[in-house]
C-alpha cells in the first residue's frame, strides 16, 4: 500500500505543486521514487518498464517546467552574454544563427526548406520515445540499457536547467542582447511558421510544447537525438542511417530557427557522449539496485 501511494505522489505532485504550493524538492523527490515505487509492487513485464518510462518523464517535465513557476525570479538569474560570447568566436566574429538567417531567410517570410526544418523541430517531442520503443520491438533485451541511457540524458539535462538557466537566440534577440543590441534581430522561425501553418490552433498547441524558454543550456533536443541515433545504429545500420541524418537535420533547424546556439548543441553533444562513456561504469551499481527492486517485488508478491 505504501507503495502505491508513492507511486500516486509521484503523478499527483507535479500537477497540484502550485495550487498547494509544495516546495520543488518534495515535488522532485515524489516524481524521482514513484517509478521505483512502481518496480517493487509490480512483476517485471513490457507495460510495466513502459510505464516506469511515463513516470521518469512525467518527472522530467515537472523538473524542466518548475523553474518558470515564477518568471521573474529566473530571469534574474538567467544568463545571456556567455553563449552570445562562445557563438561569435565559433561563427567567426558573427553569431552562427545571425549568419545563417542573414544568408539564406527572406525577412517576413518563411521558405519551403525553413517549413521542413520547423517540421523537423516539432517532430522531436516523439523520436527520443520513438526510438526507445523501436529497439523494445526490434530487440527487447536491449530496452533496458537503451531506456536507461536515454532518460539519463533527459534527468541530468534537467539538473543544468536549474544550476545555469541560459536564455535562447531568439529571447536575446527580442531583448536586445544580440550584436548591436537591436531587438528582434534573430527571428524566432518557428513562432512565425507556427502561426502560419496552425492559424487559430496554434496559441493552444504552443502552450502544450512550451513550458520553459529559459532552459537552452545543453540542448536536450540535440543530446537526445543522438542518443537515438546511437540507439537506432546498435539495432540496425538502416536505423542508425535514419538516425543519425535525423540528429544532423535537427541540429541545423535549432541554430538556423533560432531556439538554440551553436554551443548548446556542442554541450548536449558532450552530454549524450558523456551518458553513452559512463553507464558501462555504472552498470553494476544499476544491477545491485534492480536486486533490491526484484527482491522487494517477491516479497510483495508472497505476500
Amino acid at each position: 500500500m505504501a507503495a502505491w501511494t508513492l507511486v500516486a505522489a509521484g503523478i499527483a505532485a507535479p500537477v497540484v505543486r502550485r495550487r498547494l504550493r509544495l516546495h520543488p524538492a518534495a515535488v522532485l523527490g515524489a516524481s524521482a521514487a514513484a517509478p521505483l515505487a512502481l518496480c517493487a509492487v509490480v512483476p517485471r513485464r513490457r507495460s510495466r518498464d513502459l510505464a516506469v518510462c511515463a513516470l521518469n518523464m512525467w518527472g522530467y517535465l515537472a523538473a524542466y517546467k518548475m523553474p518558470h513557476d515564477d518568471p521573474q525570479r529566473l530571469r534574474a538569474r538567467v544568463h545571456v552574454d556567455y553563449p552570445i560570447a562562445i557563438d561569435r568566436v565559433l561563427g567567426l566574429g558573427v553569431t552562427p544563427t545571425q549568419r545563417l538567417q542573414h544568408t539564406f531567410a527572406s525577412p517576413g517570410s518563411i521558405n519551403r526548406f525553413e517549413s521542413v526544418l520547423a517540421w523537423c523541430h516539432w517532430m522531436w517531442f516523439g523520436v527520443p520515445h520513438a526510438s526507445v520503443l523501436y529497439v523494445l520491438a526490434r530487440n527487447p533485451e536491449r530496452f533496458p540499457s537503451a531506456a536507461a541511457r536515454m532518460y539519463a540524458v533527459f534527468d541530468i539535462g534537467a539538473v543544468f536547467y536549474w544550476a545555469i538557466p541560459t536564455a535562447p537566440p531568439w529571447w536575446a534577440g527580442e531583448h536586445g542582447r544580440m550584436e548591436d543590441r537591436q531587438a528582434a534581430r534573430v527571428r524566432r522561425m518557428m513562432i512565425e511558421y507556427g502561426e502560419e501553418f496552425w492559424g487559430d490552433r496554434w496559441e493552444a498547441l504552443y502552450d502544450v510544447l512550451g513550458g520553459n524558454p529559459l532552459a537552452a543550456m545543453p540542448s536536450l533536443h540535440f543530446a537526445t537525438s543522438l542518443m537515438a541515433a546511437h540507439l537506432l545504429s546498435e539495432v540496425g545500420p538502416v536505423a542508425g542511417a535514419v538516425g543519425w541524418s535525423y540528429a544532423g537535420l535537427l541540429g541545423l533547424a535549432l541554430v538556423y530557427l533560432g531556439e538554440h546556439y551553436a554551443i548548446d548543441l556542442i554541450a548536449g553533444a558532450a552530454l549524450a557522449e558523456g551518458v553513452r562513456t559512463a553507464a558501462p561504469r555504472v552498470a553494476p551499481l544499476t544491477r545491485r539496485l534492480s536486486s533490491l527492486l526484484q527482491a522487494a517485488e517477491a516479497r510483495t508478491v508472497q505476500a
